[in-house]
C-alpha cells in the first residue's frame, strides 16, 4: 500500500470516528412541511443504483466516483467546482455520480434535494444540481423556508410547474432522497461531502490536486 492510499484511509477512519462522536449517524429531516422522518442505514447498501444520477456516462468507465452531498453544505459547495473540473478532465473515463445526503441542521437541505429530484423527473437533474450549487450563497444557511426561491429556479429552467409542484409534494420524491441517505449511512457516510470511489469510502480530498492524484492512482491500478 503506497503512502497516499495509506494516508487517505487513516484520515477517513479518523473522520468517521469523530463524526460518530458528534452523533450524526441518524439523520432527521426537519424542513417545514416535509415532516420529521428517521433515516436508518440500508441493510445492503450500494454506492450506485440503477436510478442514481450519473453526471458522466462514459462508454467504457474505468472508475466510479460517488458523492453523497447536501446542497446546503458549504463543504459540498466548495467541492462543486473541483468536481466540475474533474468531470471535464475525466468524463470520458470516470463515472461521476451524485447522491442525496441532506444533513440535520440545514433548514433547506432536504427541500433542495427534493427540488433536484423533482427536476430530475423532467430530465433536468444536472441543470438543477448546477443551479443549486451556483446559487448556494444566496439561500444557504438561512432559517427561512426557501420553496419559493427553488420554484423560481424551476421556472428559470423552463420546467412544467404543474408537474414540478406535484413531484415536489409527492411522498415518493422524499422517499427517493431517503433511499440515498440510507445507502450513504450503510456505507459509512456521517457527513458531507462523502466520497465513495469504486465502492470504497475515502477521505474527502483536501484540494483539486489531491483529488486528481487519487483518481490517477486508481486509474493506474
Amino acid at each position: 500500500m503506497n503512502k497516499l492510499k495509506r494516508n487517505l484511509i487513516v484520515t477517513a477512519v479518523i473522520a468517521a470516528v469523530l463524526a460518530a462522536v458528534l452523533g450524526t449517524a441518524l439523520l432527521v429531516s426537519d424542513g417545514g412541511g416535509s415532516g420529521g422522518t428517521d433515516v436508518r442505514p440500508a441493510a445492503e447498501p450500494k454506492a450506485v443504483r440503477a436510478d442514481s444520477h450519473r453526471l458522466t456516462d462514459p462508454k467504457k468507465s474505468e472508475l466510479t466516483v460517488v458523492e453523497f452531498l447536501d446542497f446546503e453544505c458549504e463543504g459540498c459547495g466548495a467541492m462543486y467546482p473541483v468536481v466540475e473540473k474533474l468531470r471535464e478532465e475525466y468524463g470520458d473515463r470516470v463515472t461521476f455520480v451524485a447522491r442525496y445526503f441532506p444533513m440535520p441542521g440545514h433548514r433547506n437541505g432536504e427541500l433542495a434535494a427534493r427540488t433536484a429530484e423533482a427536476a430530475a423527473r423532467q430530465g433536468e437533474f444536472e441543470a438543477m444540481y448546477t443551479k443549486l450549487f451556483t446559487t448556494q450563497k444566496e439561500w444557504g444557511e438561512s432559517q427561512d423556508w426557501k420553496e419559493d426561491v427553488f420554484r423560481g429556479y424551476a421556472e428559470e429552467l423552463g420546467l412544467d410547474m404543474r408537474k414540478f409542484d406535484a413531484a415536489l409534494a409527492d411522498p415518493d420524491t422524499a422517499g427517493r432522497v431517503q433511499a440515498d441517505q440510507r445507502d450513504g449511512l450503510g456505507l459509512g457516510a456521517r457527513g458531507t461531502p462523502t466520497f465513495v470511489v469504486d465502492g470504497e469510502l475515502v477521505a474527502t480530498p483536501a484540494s483539486y490536486e489531491d483529488f486528481k492524484a487519487l483518481i490517477e492512482e486508481r486509474l493506474a491500478d
